[in-house]
């Protein structure tokens, strides 16, 4: 019995200069790299423990990604699709190219878009483009709850399969837990193909638990698309008695969905290793023309960049008199954050809507230092008091705006499988910004709100703290 004690010990060092010579060889930024070298060195077991679950990188299906994302651009959306006279506004070229050269984002043009502000207006538009689908649907989520919402999207989706309407549906595994397998096999045995985005079976083995699909899009006949920031649970609906919901989710009709149907095919390869391009899933649209751009930008853990976060790095650096954004959870990267300060110095008007409350009080603890350092550079914090905010969206100088599911946190920017409308258009950014400005009455200043601005030593000690681990929330 004396050496099992030995055997142990060595076992546990032999692991953790495993994991401490693989942290290095990543070459991450060394402030990552030194971080985490510190919690395997300092916290034994816990940090295997937490490097297991949040440290690793999930790069090797870098390769597979990139090639089946070639073919599917090369093969489909490259050969299928003709832009006459297509426009790029002077201002915006290069962030446009930037997201085009990253992960082949194309711009397209003839787009009509609507916005929906609560689950009361999205849910129902959803499920009427569901009723009057001919050919496929397309489906992703990031929650899918057993709840009466989520058995009446089940219903509108078998109703569909039982017309010979193609479906496929793909939910996170980790977002929706506690959804029994039960829910998900009513509709498989109809026929609906459906796949759970690397499941999780034993978390304490696996760094799959930190990489997740948050995207939450729908695409429909290849015609009609959404995407936002709803889940499909009664809560995105109702909130709970203490706060209601608020959230922003948008309909595309034209070619913009062209993007939102290859950001699924690419996760459906990912799930199911088929190869889907063929040239009835994008059709020719109906719409009118028009010179309303759109463009739908994924990003990965497993792509060679941070697609969205540089994207709103250079936005906030391109802007000339302002940029609103609205986030439920503030835990900036270090560039986002360097972006916002900068900004705000050079004299841009830069505004930040949040939560008055958030989920998670952990959360709200570990944000409230990089809100109050935002502040200090001139960020305008305003605070939503009138129910949890969990809006995604972003609108600079009335040209250009975004909404998606993507929150201005390490998890969407460097963990999550995220997805992001760009819209460069006059009309749809002042509509965003109308949103904006509605929200913004509905919330007070960070100045007036004392529990923040006015906090004992402990509480910015305990703040300071949990703000290590902002990365792994």
């Amino acid at each position: 019995m004396i050496y099992i004690h030995w055997i142990v010990l060595v076992a546990y060092t032999l692991v953790a200069i495993a994991a401490l010579i693989r942290v290095l060889m990543e070459n991450r930024q060394p402030a990552k790299t030194m971080a985490w070298a510190l919690i395997l060195l300092f916290m034994p077991l816990v940090g295997i423990v937490l490097y297991f679950f949040f440290g690793q990188r999930t790069r090797k299906d870098r390769q597979i990604w990139q090639n089946s994302l070639d073919q599917i651009t090369k093969r489909a959306m490259l050969e299928f699709v003709e832009q006459r006279n297509l426009s790029l506004p002077d201002e915006h070229k290069e962030l446009i190219s930037l997201f085009m050269n990253q992960n082949w984002a194309l711009p397209f043009k003839n787009n009509e878009m609507e916005v929906y502000r609560n689950g009361y207006e999205f849910f129902p538009a959803l499920l009427a483009e569901i009723s009057q689908a001919r050919h496929h649907i397309h489906f992703i989520s990031y929650i899918i709850d057993d709840d009466p919402l989520g058995n009446l999207l089940a219903d509108a989706l078998i109703a569909k399969a039982r017309e010979g309407v193609e479906i496929r549906l793909i939910y996170d595994d980790v977002g929706s837990w506690k959804t029994k397998e039960r829910f998900f096999e009513r509709m498989r045995e109809e026929g609906i193909d459906i796949h759970p985005f690397m499941p999780v079976r034993f978390p304490l083995f696996t760094s799959k638990v930190n990489y997740r699909n948050h995207r939450k899009l729908c695409v429909v006949d290849g015609t009609v698309g959404f995407i936002g920031g709803m889940n499909v649970a009664l809560r995105y609906v109702k909130g709970n008695e203490k706060q209601p919901w608020r959230d922003t989710h948008i309909k595309i009709k034209g070619y913009g969905v062209y993007g939102l149907q290859r950001a699924f095919l690419l996760d459906w390869f990912f799930v199911d290793r088929t190869l889907i391009s063929d040239r009835k899933y994008y059709p020719t649209m109906n719409v009118g023309q028009n010179d309303v751009l759109a463009q739908i930008v994924t990003s990965n853990p497993t792509g060679q960049w941070p697609e969205i976060e540089q994207g709103y790095i250079k936005i906030l650096l391109s802007a000339k008199r302002y940029v609103y954004m609205e986030t439920p959870y503030f835990l900036p990267t270090e560039p986002i954050l360097f972006a916002m300060r900068t900004a705000a110095v050079s004299g841009v008007d830069v505004r930040l809507l949040i939560p008055l409350r958030a989920d998670s009080k952990i959360v709200e603890w570990a944000s409230r230092s990089f809100v109050l350092e935002a502040a200090r550079a001139g960020v305008k914090i305003m605070l939503y008091k009138q129910g949890f905010n969990h809006s995604k969206l972003l609108v600079s100088d009335d040209t250009l705006c975004t909404i998606g599911s993507t929150n201005v946190d390490f998890r969407s920017f460097e963990n999550a499988f995220e997805a992001n409308a760009f819209f460069y258009d006059k009309t749809m950014a002042l509509k965003v910004k109308e949103i904006y400005l509605e929200d913004e009455a509905y919330s007070v200043s960070l100045e007036s709100v004392k529990d923040i601005t006015q906090r004992t030593f402990l509480q910015r000690l305990w703040e300071s703290v949990i703000r290590l681990l902002s990365p792994l929330l």
